[in-house]
């Protein structure tokens, strides 16, 4: 990173910050065989390069980002891979992918319906993926223990370009310290975390010539004009509506009927009648408009009125406020098939998602166990799990007067690094990112069709965190698995 200072010169009194990195070795037995690995966590000092009046002024520090690393003992860094992994918000930390679903280490968080109660438990993940790579969990800027330097302001990396700077210069300083350039590289990334992974393809290659041999897309967000339900964009109407089926299903509202038959009749619908609906607009005669609602009653569980005084568009937490009202419950956004109660049954819009609630406390716990008992870090710090500050003032001036979008630049980095290949899951019942938004989003990269091969779409009967449920994570953990040995032939060939 390089900057002009005006002000010219360091303060002598400000305090130097250093790296305070522990590490410990481990051992993770899975199916009679041992996986040595040594753990590596704490805090690193970003520093940016300083110009005065065109002078170069020095390396000043900027921020101190949180990394817990695991890498195998004894391994080649030359084939060893490694991945860097990281969630999203913005604001959130990484301890949904690092304790839920990638780690050596899980938490029994339970799912719907049985949940764990406190003070809940941390067993082995004998599915993580450092069987088959080296793990690397960033923590961006004010969220885990990562903080901006003493006398730095913490906005300057609230902000799209900003954390994909800040993060990228994490990977790139990560790598060198480690000797692991000439190992092959992945991403992944849960939720904004694949806006920032999409984003860090095209700057790790355009800044640091650093590319990558793949990406893995949880929970994707790379267009948010298919998750904007904004005035004039009905496109978001129309790709959230298989999961408010799907999530409608699993509620009971289409009896025994398979969900593949029920998201089949969904997607039939959104690809052709249900756009050419909207768009006719006050075209549309009022039998046709009730017949438009009555299609959408009979798919997403809600009444055809409600639909019909919607004007046909049901915007997503409406739908997650409305769908159980007549039970007194809500459901989730993040997973569709929790749910919850609100106080207040005639409210429009619900206040609080059941998700969220439902697991915060277990994931919480574990992470700070964890980190102090099992991995000897301390740090006196609250250990920011998802700052809701930091996600209300994100910045995105780059998109000013246009949509939030790392489509582009996640196909510009295909098309020049046509060894970029793309791992996307989604959950079924995520209506956060549902899963015919982000299949809209990859059917329209602007990638030569030779590069449609390097796409790989995984779906799960569960919601954005789809490891909470065991079946879904037990097949996530094996298709991750999967995903990195196809890359690697690729990169072998």
């Amino acid at each position: 990173m390089t900057a002009e200072n005006g002000s010219g010169k360091e303060n002598p009194d400000k305090p130097e910050p250093s790296d305070d990195l522990v590490s410990s070795s481990h051992t993770l037995t899975i199916r009679r065989s041992k996986l040595n690995y040594t753990a590596t966590t704490g805090r690193i000092v970003l520093r940016q390069e300083v110009l005065t009046n065109g002078t170069f002024d020095g390396h000043l520090p900027k921020a101190e980002v949180f990394l817990t690393a695991y890498t195998l003992d004894g391994a080649n860094p030359l084939t060893r891979p490694v991945t860097f992994a990281f969630n999203g918000g913005p604001g959130s930390s990484s301890v949904w992918l690092h304790l839920g679903l990638l780690g050596p280490r899980r938490v029994l968080s339970g799912d719907v319906g049985s949940l764990t109660p406190p003070p809940y438990q941390l067993v082995d993940n004998t599915e993580t993926l450092l069987q088959h790579s080296d793990l690397v969990f960033i923590d961006p800027v004010s969220t885990g223990y990562s903080r901006a330097a003493v006398g730095e302001k913490p906005a300057e990396y609230h902000g799209f370009q900003a954390d994909i700077e800040s993060v990228g210069e994490v990977i790139r300083l990560w790598t060198s310290r480690n000797g692991r350039w000439m190992s092959p590289k992945f991403l992944a990334g849960e939720s904004y975390g694949t806006t920032r992974a999409g984003g860090l393809a095209l700057h790790l290659q355009n800044r640091y010539g650093l590319y990558l041999n793949g990406l893995m897309l949880i929970s994707s967000a790379l267009d948010f004009s298919v998750l904007d339900f904004s005035d004039g964009n009905d496109l978001p109407f129309v790709v959230f509506l298989p999961t408010y089926a799907a999530i409608a299903h699993y509620h009971g509202f289409h009896g025994d009927r398979p969900l593949r038959e029920v998201l089949t009749e969904a997607e039939e619908f959104v690809a052709a009648d249900y756009p050419v609906a909207l768009s006719r607009g006050s075209r549309l005669s009022t039998p046709e408009r009730r017949a438009t609602a009555a299609r959408i009653a009979a798919l997403t569980g809600l009444s055809e009125d409600y639909v019909f005084r919607a004007n046909l568009r049901v915007e997503h937490i409406r739908f997650y406020t409305e769908l159980l009202r007549e039970r007194g419950q809500v459901v989730g956004r993040l997973d569709g098939r929790f749910t919850g109660w609100d106080p207040d049954g005639a409210r429009e819009r619900w206040v609080d998602d059941p998700t969220n609630i439902a697991i915060m406390g277990a994931y919480t716990a574990a992470l700070n166990h964890y980190l102090h008992a099992e991995l000897n870090y301390t740090n006196d710090l609250p250990y920011e799990i998802l700052s809701i500050g930091v996600n209300s003032s994100w910045s995105y001036k780059e998109f000013e007067n246009a949509h939030v979008t790392v489509a582009d630049k996640l196909a510009t980095a295909m098309r020049a690094n046509p060894h970029l290949r793309l791992h996307v899951a989604s959950g079924y019942h995520d209506g956060a990112t549902p899963y015919y938004a982000s299949d809209h989003v990859l059917a329209h990269l602007s990638i030569p069709d030779e590069l449609r091969d390097n796409i790989e779409t995984c779906y799960y009967e569960a919601g954005h965190m789809m490891y909470v449920h065991e079946p879904s994570r037990l097949q996530q953990a094996k298709d991750l698995a999967g995903f990195i040995a196809r890359a690697l032939r690729t990169k072998d060939k």
